[in-house]
């Protein structure tokens, strides 16, 4: 079992960047994909981007593609999400998790989840 600590959520205007991080223990951090999620008010758990173990791949939603970057430092046994031209919609608590899938991923997956970081986007 993995241990995920989120950090790094806020409010900021549309437009605007955050980057999150998800601080990892209890495993070898390279031995596992790490995936963002994310749940808006009202809504379901909706899928961000994914990252290989080795870092190599990665994989993104439509919704997000050109505007977040999802990294890792194996070293650090952290993971990364920059997001930039942030807008209202985005508006989510930001969850990390550690899975087996990178391509075309699903919430079952996921084995491993933070507790989440808010995100709320003003316009």
């Amino acid at each position: 079992q993995v241990q995920l600590v989120e950090s790094g959520g806020g409010q900021v205007q549309a437009g605007g960047s955050l980057r999150l991080s998800c601080a990892a223990s209890g495993r070898t951090f390279s031995g596992f994909v790490m995936g963002w999620f994310r749940q808006a008010p009202g809504k379901g758990r909706e899928f961000v981007a994914t990252i290989s173990g080795s870092g190599g791949n990665t994989y993104y939603s439509e919704s997000v593609k050109d505007r977040f970057t999802i990294s890792r430092d194996n070293a650090k046994n952290t993971g990364y999400l920059q997001m930039s031209s942030l807008k209202p919609e985005d508006t989510a608590v930001y969850y990390c998790a550690a899975g087996r899938r990178w391509n075309n991923p699903r919430p079952g997956d996921f084995g491993s989840w933070g507790q989440g970081t808010q995100v709320t986007v003003s316009s």
